[in-house]
């Protein structure tokens, strides 16, 4: 795996925390050549020179507000001009609200859709055309919630499972051409998702304690268990692997309730 990736152009969205900064610099560790996007620019500065680091021959960072379209095209158009090339695109740009059909504004609803499905979907188009002249592929970071229907998160349920259909839709359209699409759907992930989206420190605390009960290996998980299954997905190792949503979730999604 490491000799798949190693010298490979890997563009890496939401990369300034959580999935998408634990893939870059695992992947760095691989030797990949690494184009980070995200909104914060400091913190896109110090994942890079984590990357730099962990091994990466080079790191490109663009600070970019991709729930903005044209932004996206922006952003895969000068990662591309500057490796002359792009292998991989891992997708991790994404944001969570909490709401129920009862709660939810429009407004919020919009706003996750824009970021989770939208430009999930500007950024695969963008990036198709090089992929395709690299025989590359496409990984998306969905979630346990486009499996399995949770309740108070409406939108983003709704945000996971139409990426989980982005992903198997254009699985089908770039096969014959040597192209693979696939996501990874992870259970709870100890990152800072949950309080950005404004959860406090105690009831965070108390919902991890609650995820021993809800994942059947009895724990949450960890960035680097995600980073890890993404690069293999992204590699050679896992070449006849294509229109696959990966359960990264430690047994969740085929739990039941007793």
């Amino acid at each position: 795996m490491a000799s798949s990736l190693s010298g490979k152009v890997v563009l890496v969205t939401g990369a300034s925390s959580g999935i998408g900064a634990g893939t870059a610099v695992h992947m760095a560790g691989l030797g990949a050549k690494l184009t980070l996007v995200a909104r914060n620019k400091d913190q896109l500065e110090v994942v890079a020179n984590r990357c730099r680091e962990a091994g990466s021959p080079e790191v490109l960072v663009i600070p970019s507000d991709l729930g903005v379209e044209v932004d996206c095209i922006k952003a895969v158009q000068e990662a591309v001009d500057h490796f002359k090339g792009l292998d991989v695109m891992v997708n991790s740009a994404g944001i969570l609200v909490g709401g129920s059909i009862e709660t939810l504004s429009s407004e919020d609803y919009d706003k996750v859709m824009n970021i989770n499905t939208r430009t999930a979907f500007v950024l695969t188009q963008q990036v198709i055309p090089h992929i395709l002249k690299t025989k590359g592929n496409i990984v998306h970071v969905s979630s346990v919630t486009g499996l399995r229907a949770f309740p108070g998160v409406l939108a983003y349920n709704m945000s996971k499972a139409a990426l989980d259909q982005l992903t198997r839709c254009v699985a089908l359209e770039v096969a014959d051409r040597g192209v693979r699409v696939n996501a990874v759907n992870p259970g709870v992930i100890i990152t800072q998702c949950h309080k950005n989206a404004g959860m406090s420190d105690a009831a965070y605390e108390k919902f991890l304690e609650h995820s021993k009960t809800t994942h059947a290996l009895g724990r949450a998980g960890t960035v680097e268990e995600v980073a890890s299954t993404i690069a293999f997905l992204a590699s050679d190792a896992a070449s006849f692997i294509t229109g696959q949503t990966l359960a990264i979730d430690g047994g969740r999604s085929v739990m039941c309730p007793r």
